[in-house]
């Protein structure tokens, strides 16, 4: 094992930390492995350096990182080529450590704790120490005194943007007939992760929809936003579960910016499903799964949305180009 990461969103709370700093009391991480723990929040941060916890992991060899999303989606702190991490975050997709042919794993931040100081796959247990009943501070640290709060009354207020930060955009009303190519056509498990990556190089576009949206699909295939723009939108096709994972509306918002005007499934993750609602992209399925193998990619599709109201729509395929 070369790395192990702990928190981030997930796993990072001041109970977390202190139940990791138990295991690492008075051990320290193996010479193969570089540790880094990135508290939940600010707060979480302070109350571990006033309790001492903060320097008890450092003393183990533990590296402090940024409380931010950080490593869980390749900013900074990725593994070696090839290298082995196991991570406490709730997210795991190819590539999106950062390094492409890293091997992952997810673990709770007792194993986590553990691997790092054994320097392989261990059961905490093993090692002998008992489960620290961690007490909860019947208050926690508040600190706003950095936070701007917005006024009672918000009229007037001019909204800076730097040159990276665009207006968000709309579409028209969808016509009463929707016709297109299949921009697309995909298989099972499709994550948001595969629709709209994060990473270094695409997070500094969050609020540059035009600019971000030159990504979406990158992993799967590149020319897809070229493709999209030069159709002038039009479909995505896809199997089970599609849209799974982090709930990143970037995978509705930039699509729809393409021209994406449904996608056609034989099923959605809900969060997804409610993101392609919000962002005025039609979810649908199909009623006969085995339609699916009856549509590819560059086939022309057609319908009308007449038959929404009654939850079912005929879908009509025409000759590819």
């Amino acid at each position: 094992m070369s790395q192990v990461a702990i928190g981030s969103c997930t796993n990072s709370s001041y109970k977390d930390l202190l139940g990791i700093a138990a295991i690492m009391k008075g051990k320290t991480v193996h010479p193969s492995v570089s540790l880094g723990f990135s508290p939940g929040s600010r707060q979480t941060l302070e109350m571990i350096s006033q309790n001492g916890v903060l320097g008890d992991l450092i003393t183990a060899g533990a590296r402090l990182l940024e409380s931010a999303c950080g490593p869980c989606i390749g900013m900074g702190f990725a593994p070696p080529s090839g290298g082995v991490s196991v991570r406490t975050f709730n997210r795991n997709f190819e590539g999106r450590s950062g390094t492409k042919d890293a091997k992952v794993y997810l673990a709770s931040p007792e194993v986590a704790a553990a691997c790092a100081i054994t320097g392989v796959i261990t059961d905490p247990r093993d090692l002998g120490v008992k489960p620290e009943t961690v007490e909860i501070p019947e208050k926690y640290v508040l600190d706003d005194r950095m936070m701007i709060f917005p006024p009672k009354d918000g009229h007037g207020i001019e909204v800076l943007r730097g040159p990276n930060i665009k207006p968000l955009p709309t579409r028209d009303r969808i016509s009463e007939t929707v016709s297109g190519t299949v921009l697309l056509k995909v298989g099972d498990n499709i994550t948001t992760d595969h629709i709209m990556p994060a990473g270094a190089k695409v997070l500094p576009l969050r609020s540059n929809v035009p600019a971000i949206s030159q990504y979406v699909f990158e992993s799967v295939d590149p020319t897809f936003p070229k493709r999209a723009k030069e159709a002038g939108g039009g479909f995505i096709v896809g199997g089970a579960n599609y849209g799974q994972g982090s709930s990143r509306e970037h995978a509705a918002l930039a699509p729809m910016y393409l021209g994406v005007k449904a996608v056609i499934v034989k099923g959605f993750a809900r969060i997804h499903l409610a993101n392609l609602i919000n962002f005025g992209i039609l979810p649908l399925t199909f009623v006969n799964e085995a339609d699916y193998d009856k549509i590819d990619r560059d086939d022309q599709l057609e319908f009308s949305t007449g038959g929404l109201e009654k939850g079912t729509l005929v879908l009509k395929t025409s000759q590819r180009r």
